[in-house]
């Protein structure tokens, strides 16, 4: 399953760095963090909770840019 975020981020640097996070989250297949669009598109594995996986990747994101939002 792929989904398509709206994200609010300050920078190319920092979207590249929310990018980095969400592929290292588990249940993550791929994601694309696309500054200028402000989207992030996320694959998910197969049978992965959706809600569970991109309530981490919002945890690990705030990690790596404490300012960026991710609106589900």
């Amino acid at each position: 399953m792929k989904k398509t975020y709206k994200i609010e981020v300050d920078c190319a640097n920092c979207a590249n760095k929310m990018e980095e996070a969400t592929n290292k989250t588990a249940g993550v297949k791929a994601a694309v963090v696309n500054f200028m669009t402000q989207k992030m598109s996320v694959e998910f594995e197969e049978g992965a909770d959706v809600n569970a996986v991109m309530q981490d990747v919002i945890k690990n994101c705030k990690v790596v840019e404490d300012d960026c939002e991710i609106y589900l």
